[in-house]
């Protein structure tokens, strides 16, 4: 009786325009490459120029930790952002939500490319960067989930891993148009000193790429208008299961969905800013550093963004790889190996990292590959934890407030235990083990999710 009754409500939902697979794939890769493109300037810039820019002067790495403390605070963002546009996305849509991220980050960015800096107005310069700051953090708060959600509800049963690759892969691709144009920018305007951009990037350079982004954001844009509702929404709205408020409802009947979600991504986020983020703070360290800094490896910005976008290329190759692998074995079988690796990683950062050029770039291999083999099914996983009706609010709070746990603190905690062991990583990679120790807790008490109905 009630298959029968369900087939019968579906029927209006089959006539409804479906998205061509070539169309899914472009709204939810496009979208989060400029997100993460986003992102990504801003990071690169929190090594590179905010130090210098908006920062009183002095000591080198309590500007640098400054730099990451305003960094982070784009997460502390990130779960009001999801909240926010989580309850537009199971309200009015996925569509219309996704168009509204996606322009609050884009200004935000290209605003950023316009601040004045510390010496011109003083302390007004770093509250107006953290402020555009927050904005990025709060748009990119809608802006995954709703990506996710495109490739997962319009993805065949058997391929929704591998759909949910493609808003994944956005991160090493945002990652690579960033700093390729970063390395461009600083290709053309040469610094005689290694460890500090020229001052002709520093005075005007840097805000190329920030400014850059309105061209992405209009092709994000023409590509998401694009789309129509996902016939799982729209289920959900022609059988009036579409909630009032999805927030109190998620909170209420799928906290467990929520907290599990929020450590399945912990180990992922604190791996993805220690490659991104921290190795090259470390990687741009003087191996004999003056009063105030912390050694490292000695590397040019140029030849260790280069070494970053080889190992970023992994990056991008195992998230692909990630999704048939989680649609065969499963995620949860998936990203208990994964995880498991990321343990054994963390312990490895010192030989590997003393072993000259060939062992850094081992290492970068090694941490990308498994960056993005435990990337890649979050994408699925995340939105199959919830029911349509609160799925764009609770998979959005589950990645965001883990980023907080995560992304937030791990650049800062790095080079707090990188000071506090005399410069040497090792505290570092530990403490990746431990946070990937806590996300092989969390699988291990999860169940698997490949076989849910995504339409339920």
């Amino acid at each position: 009786m009630s298959q029968t009754s369900t087939a019968s409500s579906a029927q209006p939902v089959a006539s409804a325009p479906a998205n061509r697979p070539a169309r899914v794939i472009m709204a939810s890769l496009v979208g989060t490459t400029i997100e993460f493109y986003d992102f990504y300037v801003y990071a690169t810039a929190a090594v590179l120029v905010f130090p210098h820019l908006f920062f009183p002067h002095g000591n080198e790495t309590t500007a640098l930790l400054a730099s990451f403390a305003v960094f982070g605070a784009a997460m502390i963002a990130r779960p009001l952002g999801a909240i926010y546009f989580g309850h537009l996305g199971d309200k009015v849509g996925r569509k219309t939500t996704l168009v509204a991220a996606l322009l609050t980050m884009g200004i935000a960015t290209v605003l950023i490319g316009f601040l004045p800096t510390y010496e011109s107005v003083g302390w007004l310069a770093p509250l107006l960067l953290v402020i555009l700051r927050l904005a990025q953090g709060f748009a990119i708060g809608g802006e995954w989930s709703g990506a996710a959600l495109v490739a997962t509800e319009n993805a065949p049963k058997a391929k929704r891993a591998l759909y949910g690759t493609f808003p994944q892969l956005g991160a090493p691709l945002g990652f690579i148009i960033a700093n390729g144009l970063f390395l461009i920018v600083a290709a053309m305007l040469p610094s005689d000193d290694p460890s500090r951009p020229s001052e002709a990037f520093l005075s005007w350079g840097w805000r190329i790429p920030f400014i850059f982004s309105v061209v992405m954001v209009v092709i994000g844009l023409w590509v998401r208008l694009s789309l129509v509702e996902s016939t799982a929404f729209t289920k959900a709205v022609e059988t009036g299961k579409v909630v009032r408020r999805p927030l109190g409802e998620v909170v209420r009947k799928h906290w467990r969905e929520l907290i599990l979600g929020t450590f399945y991504m912990l180990a992922t986020y604190v791996l993805f800013y220690l490659m991104t983020t921290f190795s090259l703070s470390y990687g741009r360290a003087p191996v004999d550093p003056a009063t105030g800094q912390l050694p490292g490896l000695g590397y040019s910005y140029n030849t260790f963004v280069l070494m970053l976008i080889a190992g970023v290329v992994f990056f991008g190759v195992f998230t692909l790889l990630s999704g048939p692998w989680a649609d065969r074995f499963g995620r949860r079988r998936t990203l208990i190996v994964v995880t498991l690796g990321i343990i054994l990683f963390g312990l490895s950062w010192v030989p590997l990292l003393n072993a000259g050029f060939a062992g850094v770039m081992l290492w970068l291999v090694i941490g990308f590959s498994l960056m993005g083999a435990t990337f890649g099914p979050m994408g699925a996983l995340l939105p199959e934890l919830f029911p349509t009706h609160v799925r764009y609010t609770g998979s959005g709070i589950s990645y965001n407030i883990s980023s907080i746990l995560g992304a937030a603190v791990a650049p800062f905690i790095a080079v707090w235990l990188w000071s506090k062991a005399g410069g040497s990583p090792v505290l570092v990679g530990v403490y990746l083990s431990v946070m990937a120790l806590i996300t092989l807790f969390a699988l291990l008490c999860g169940k698997e999710t490949k076989d849910v109905e995504i339409e339920q």
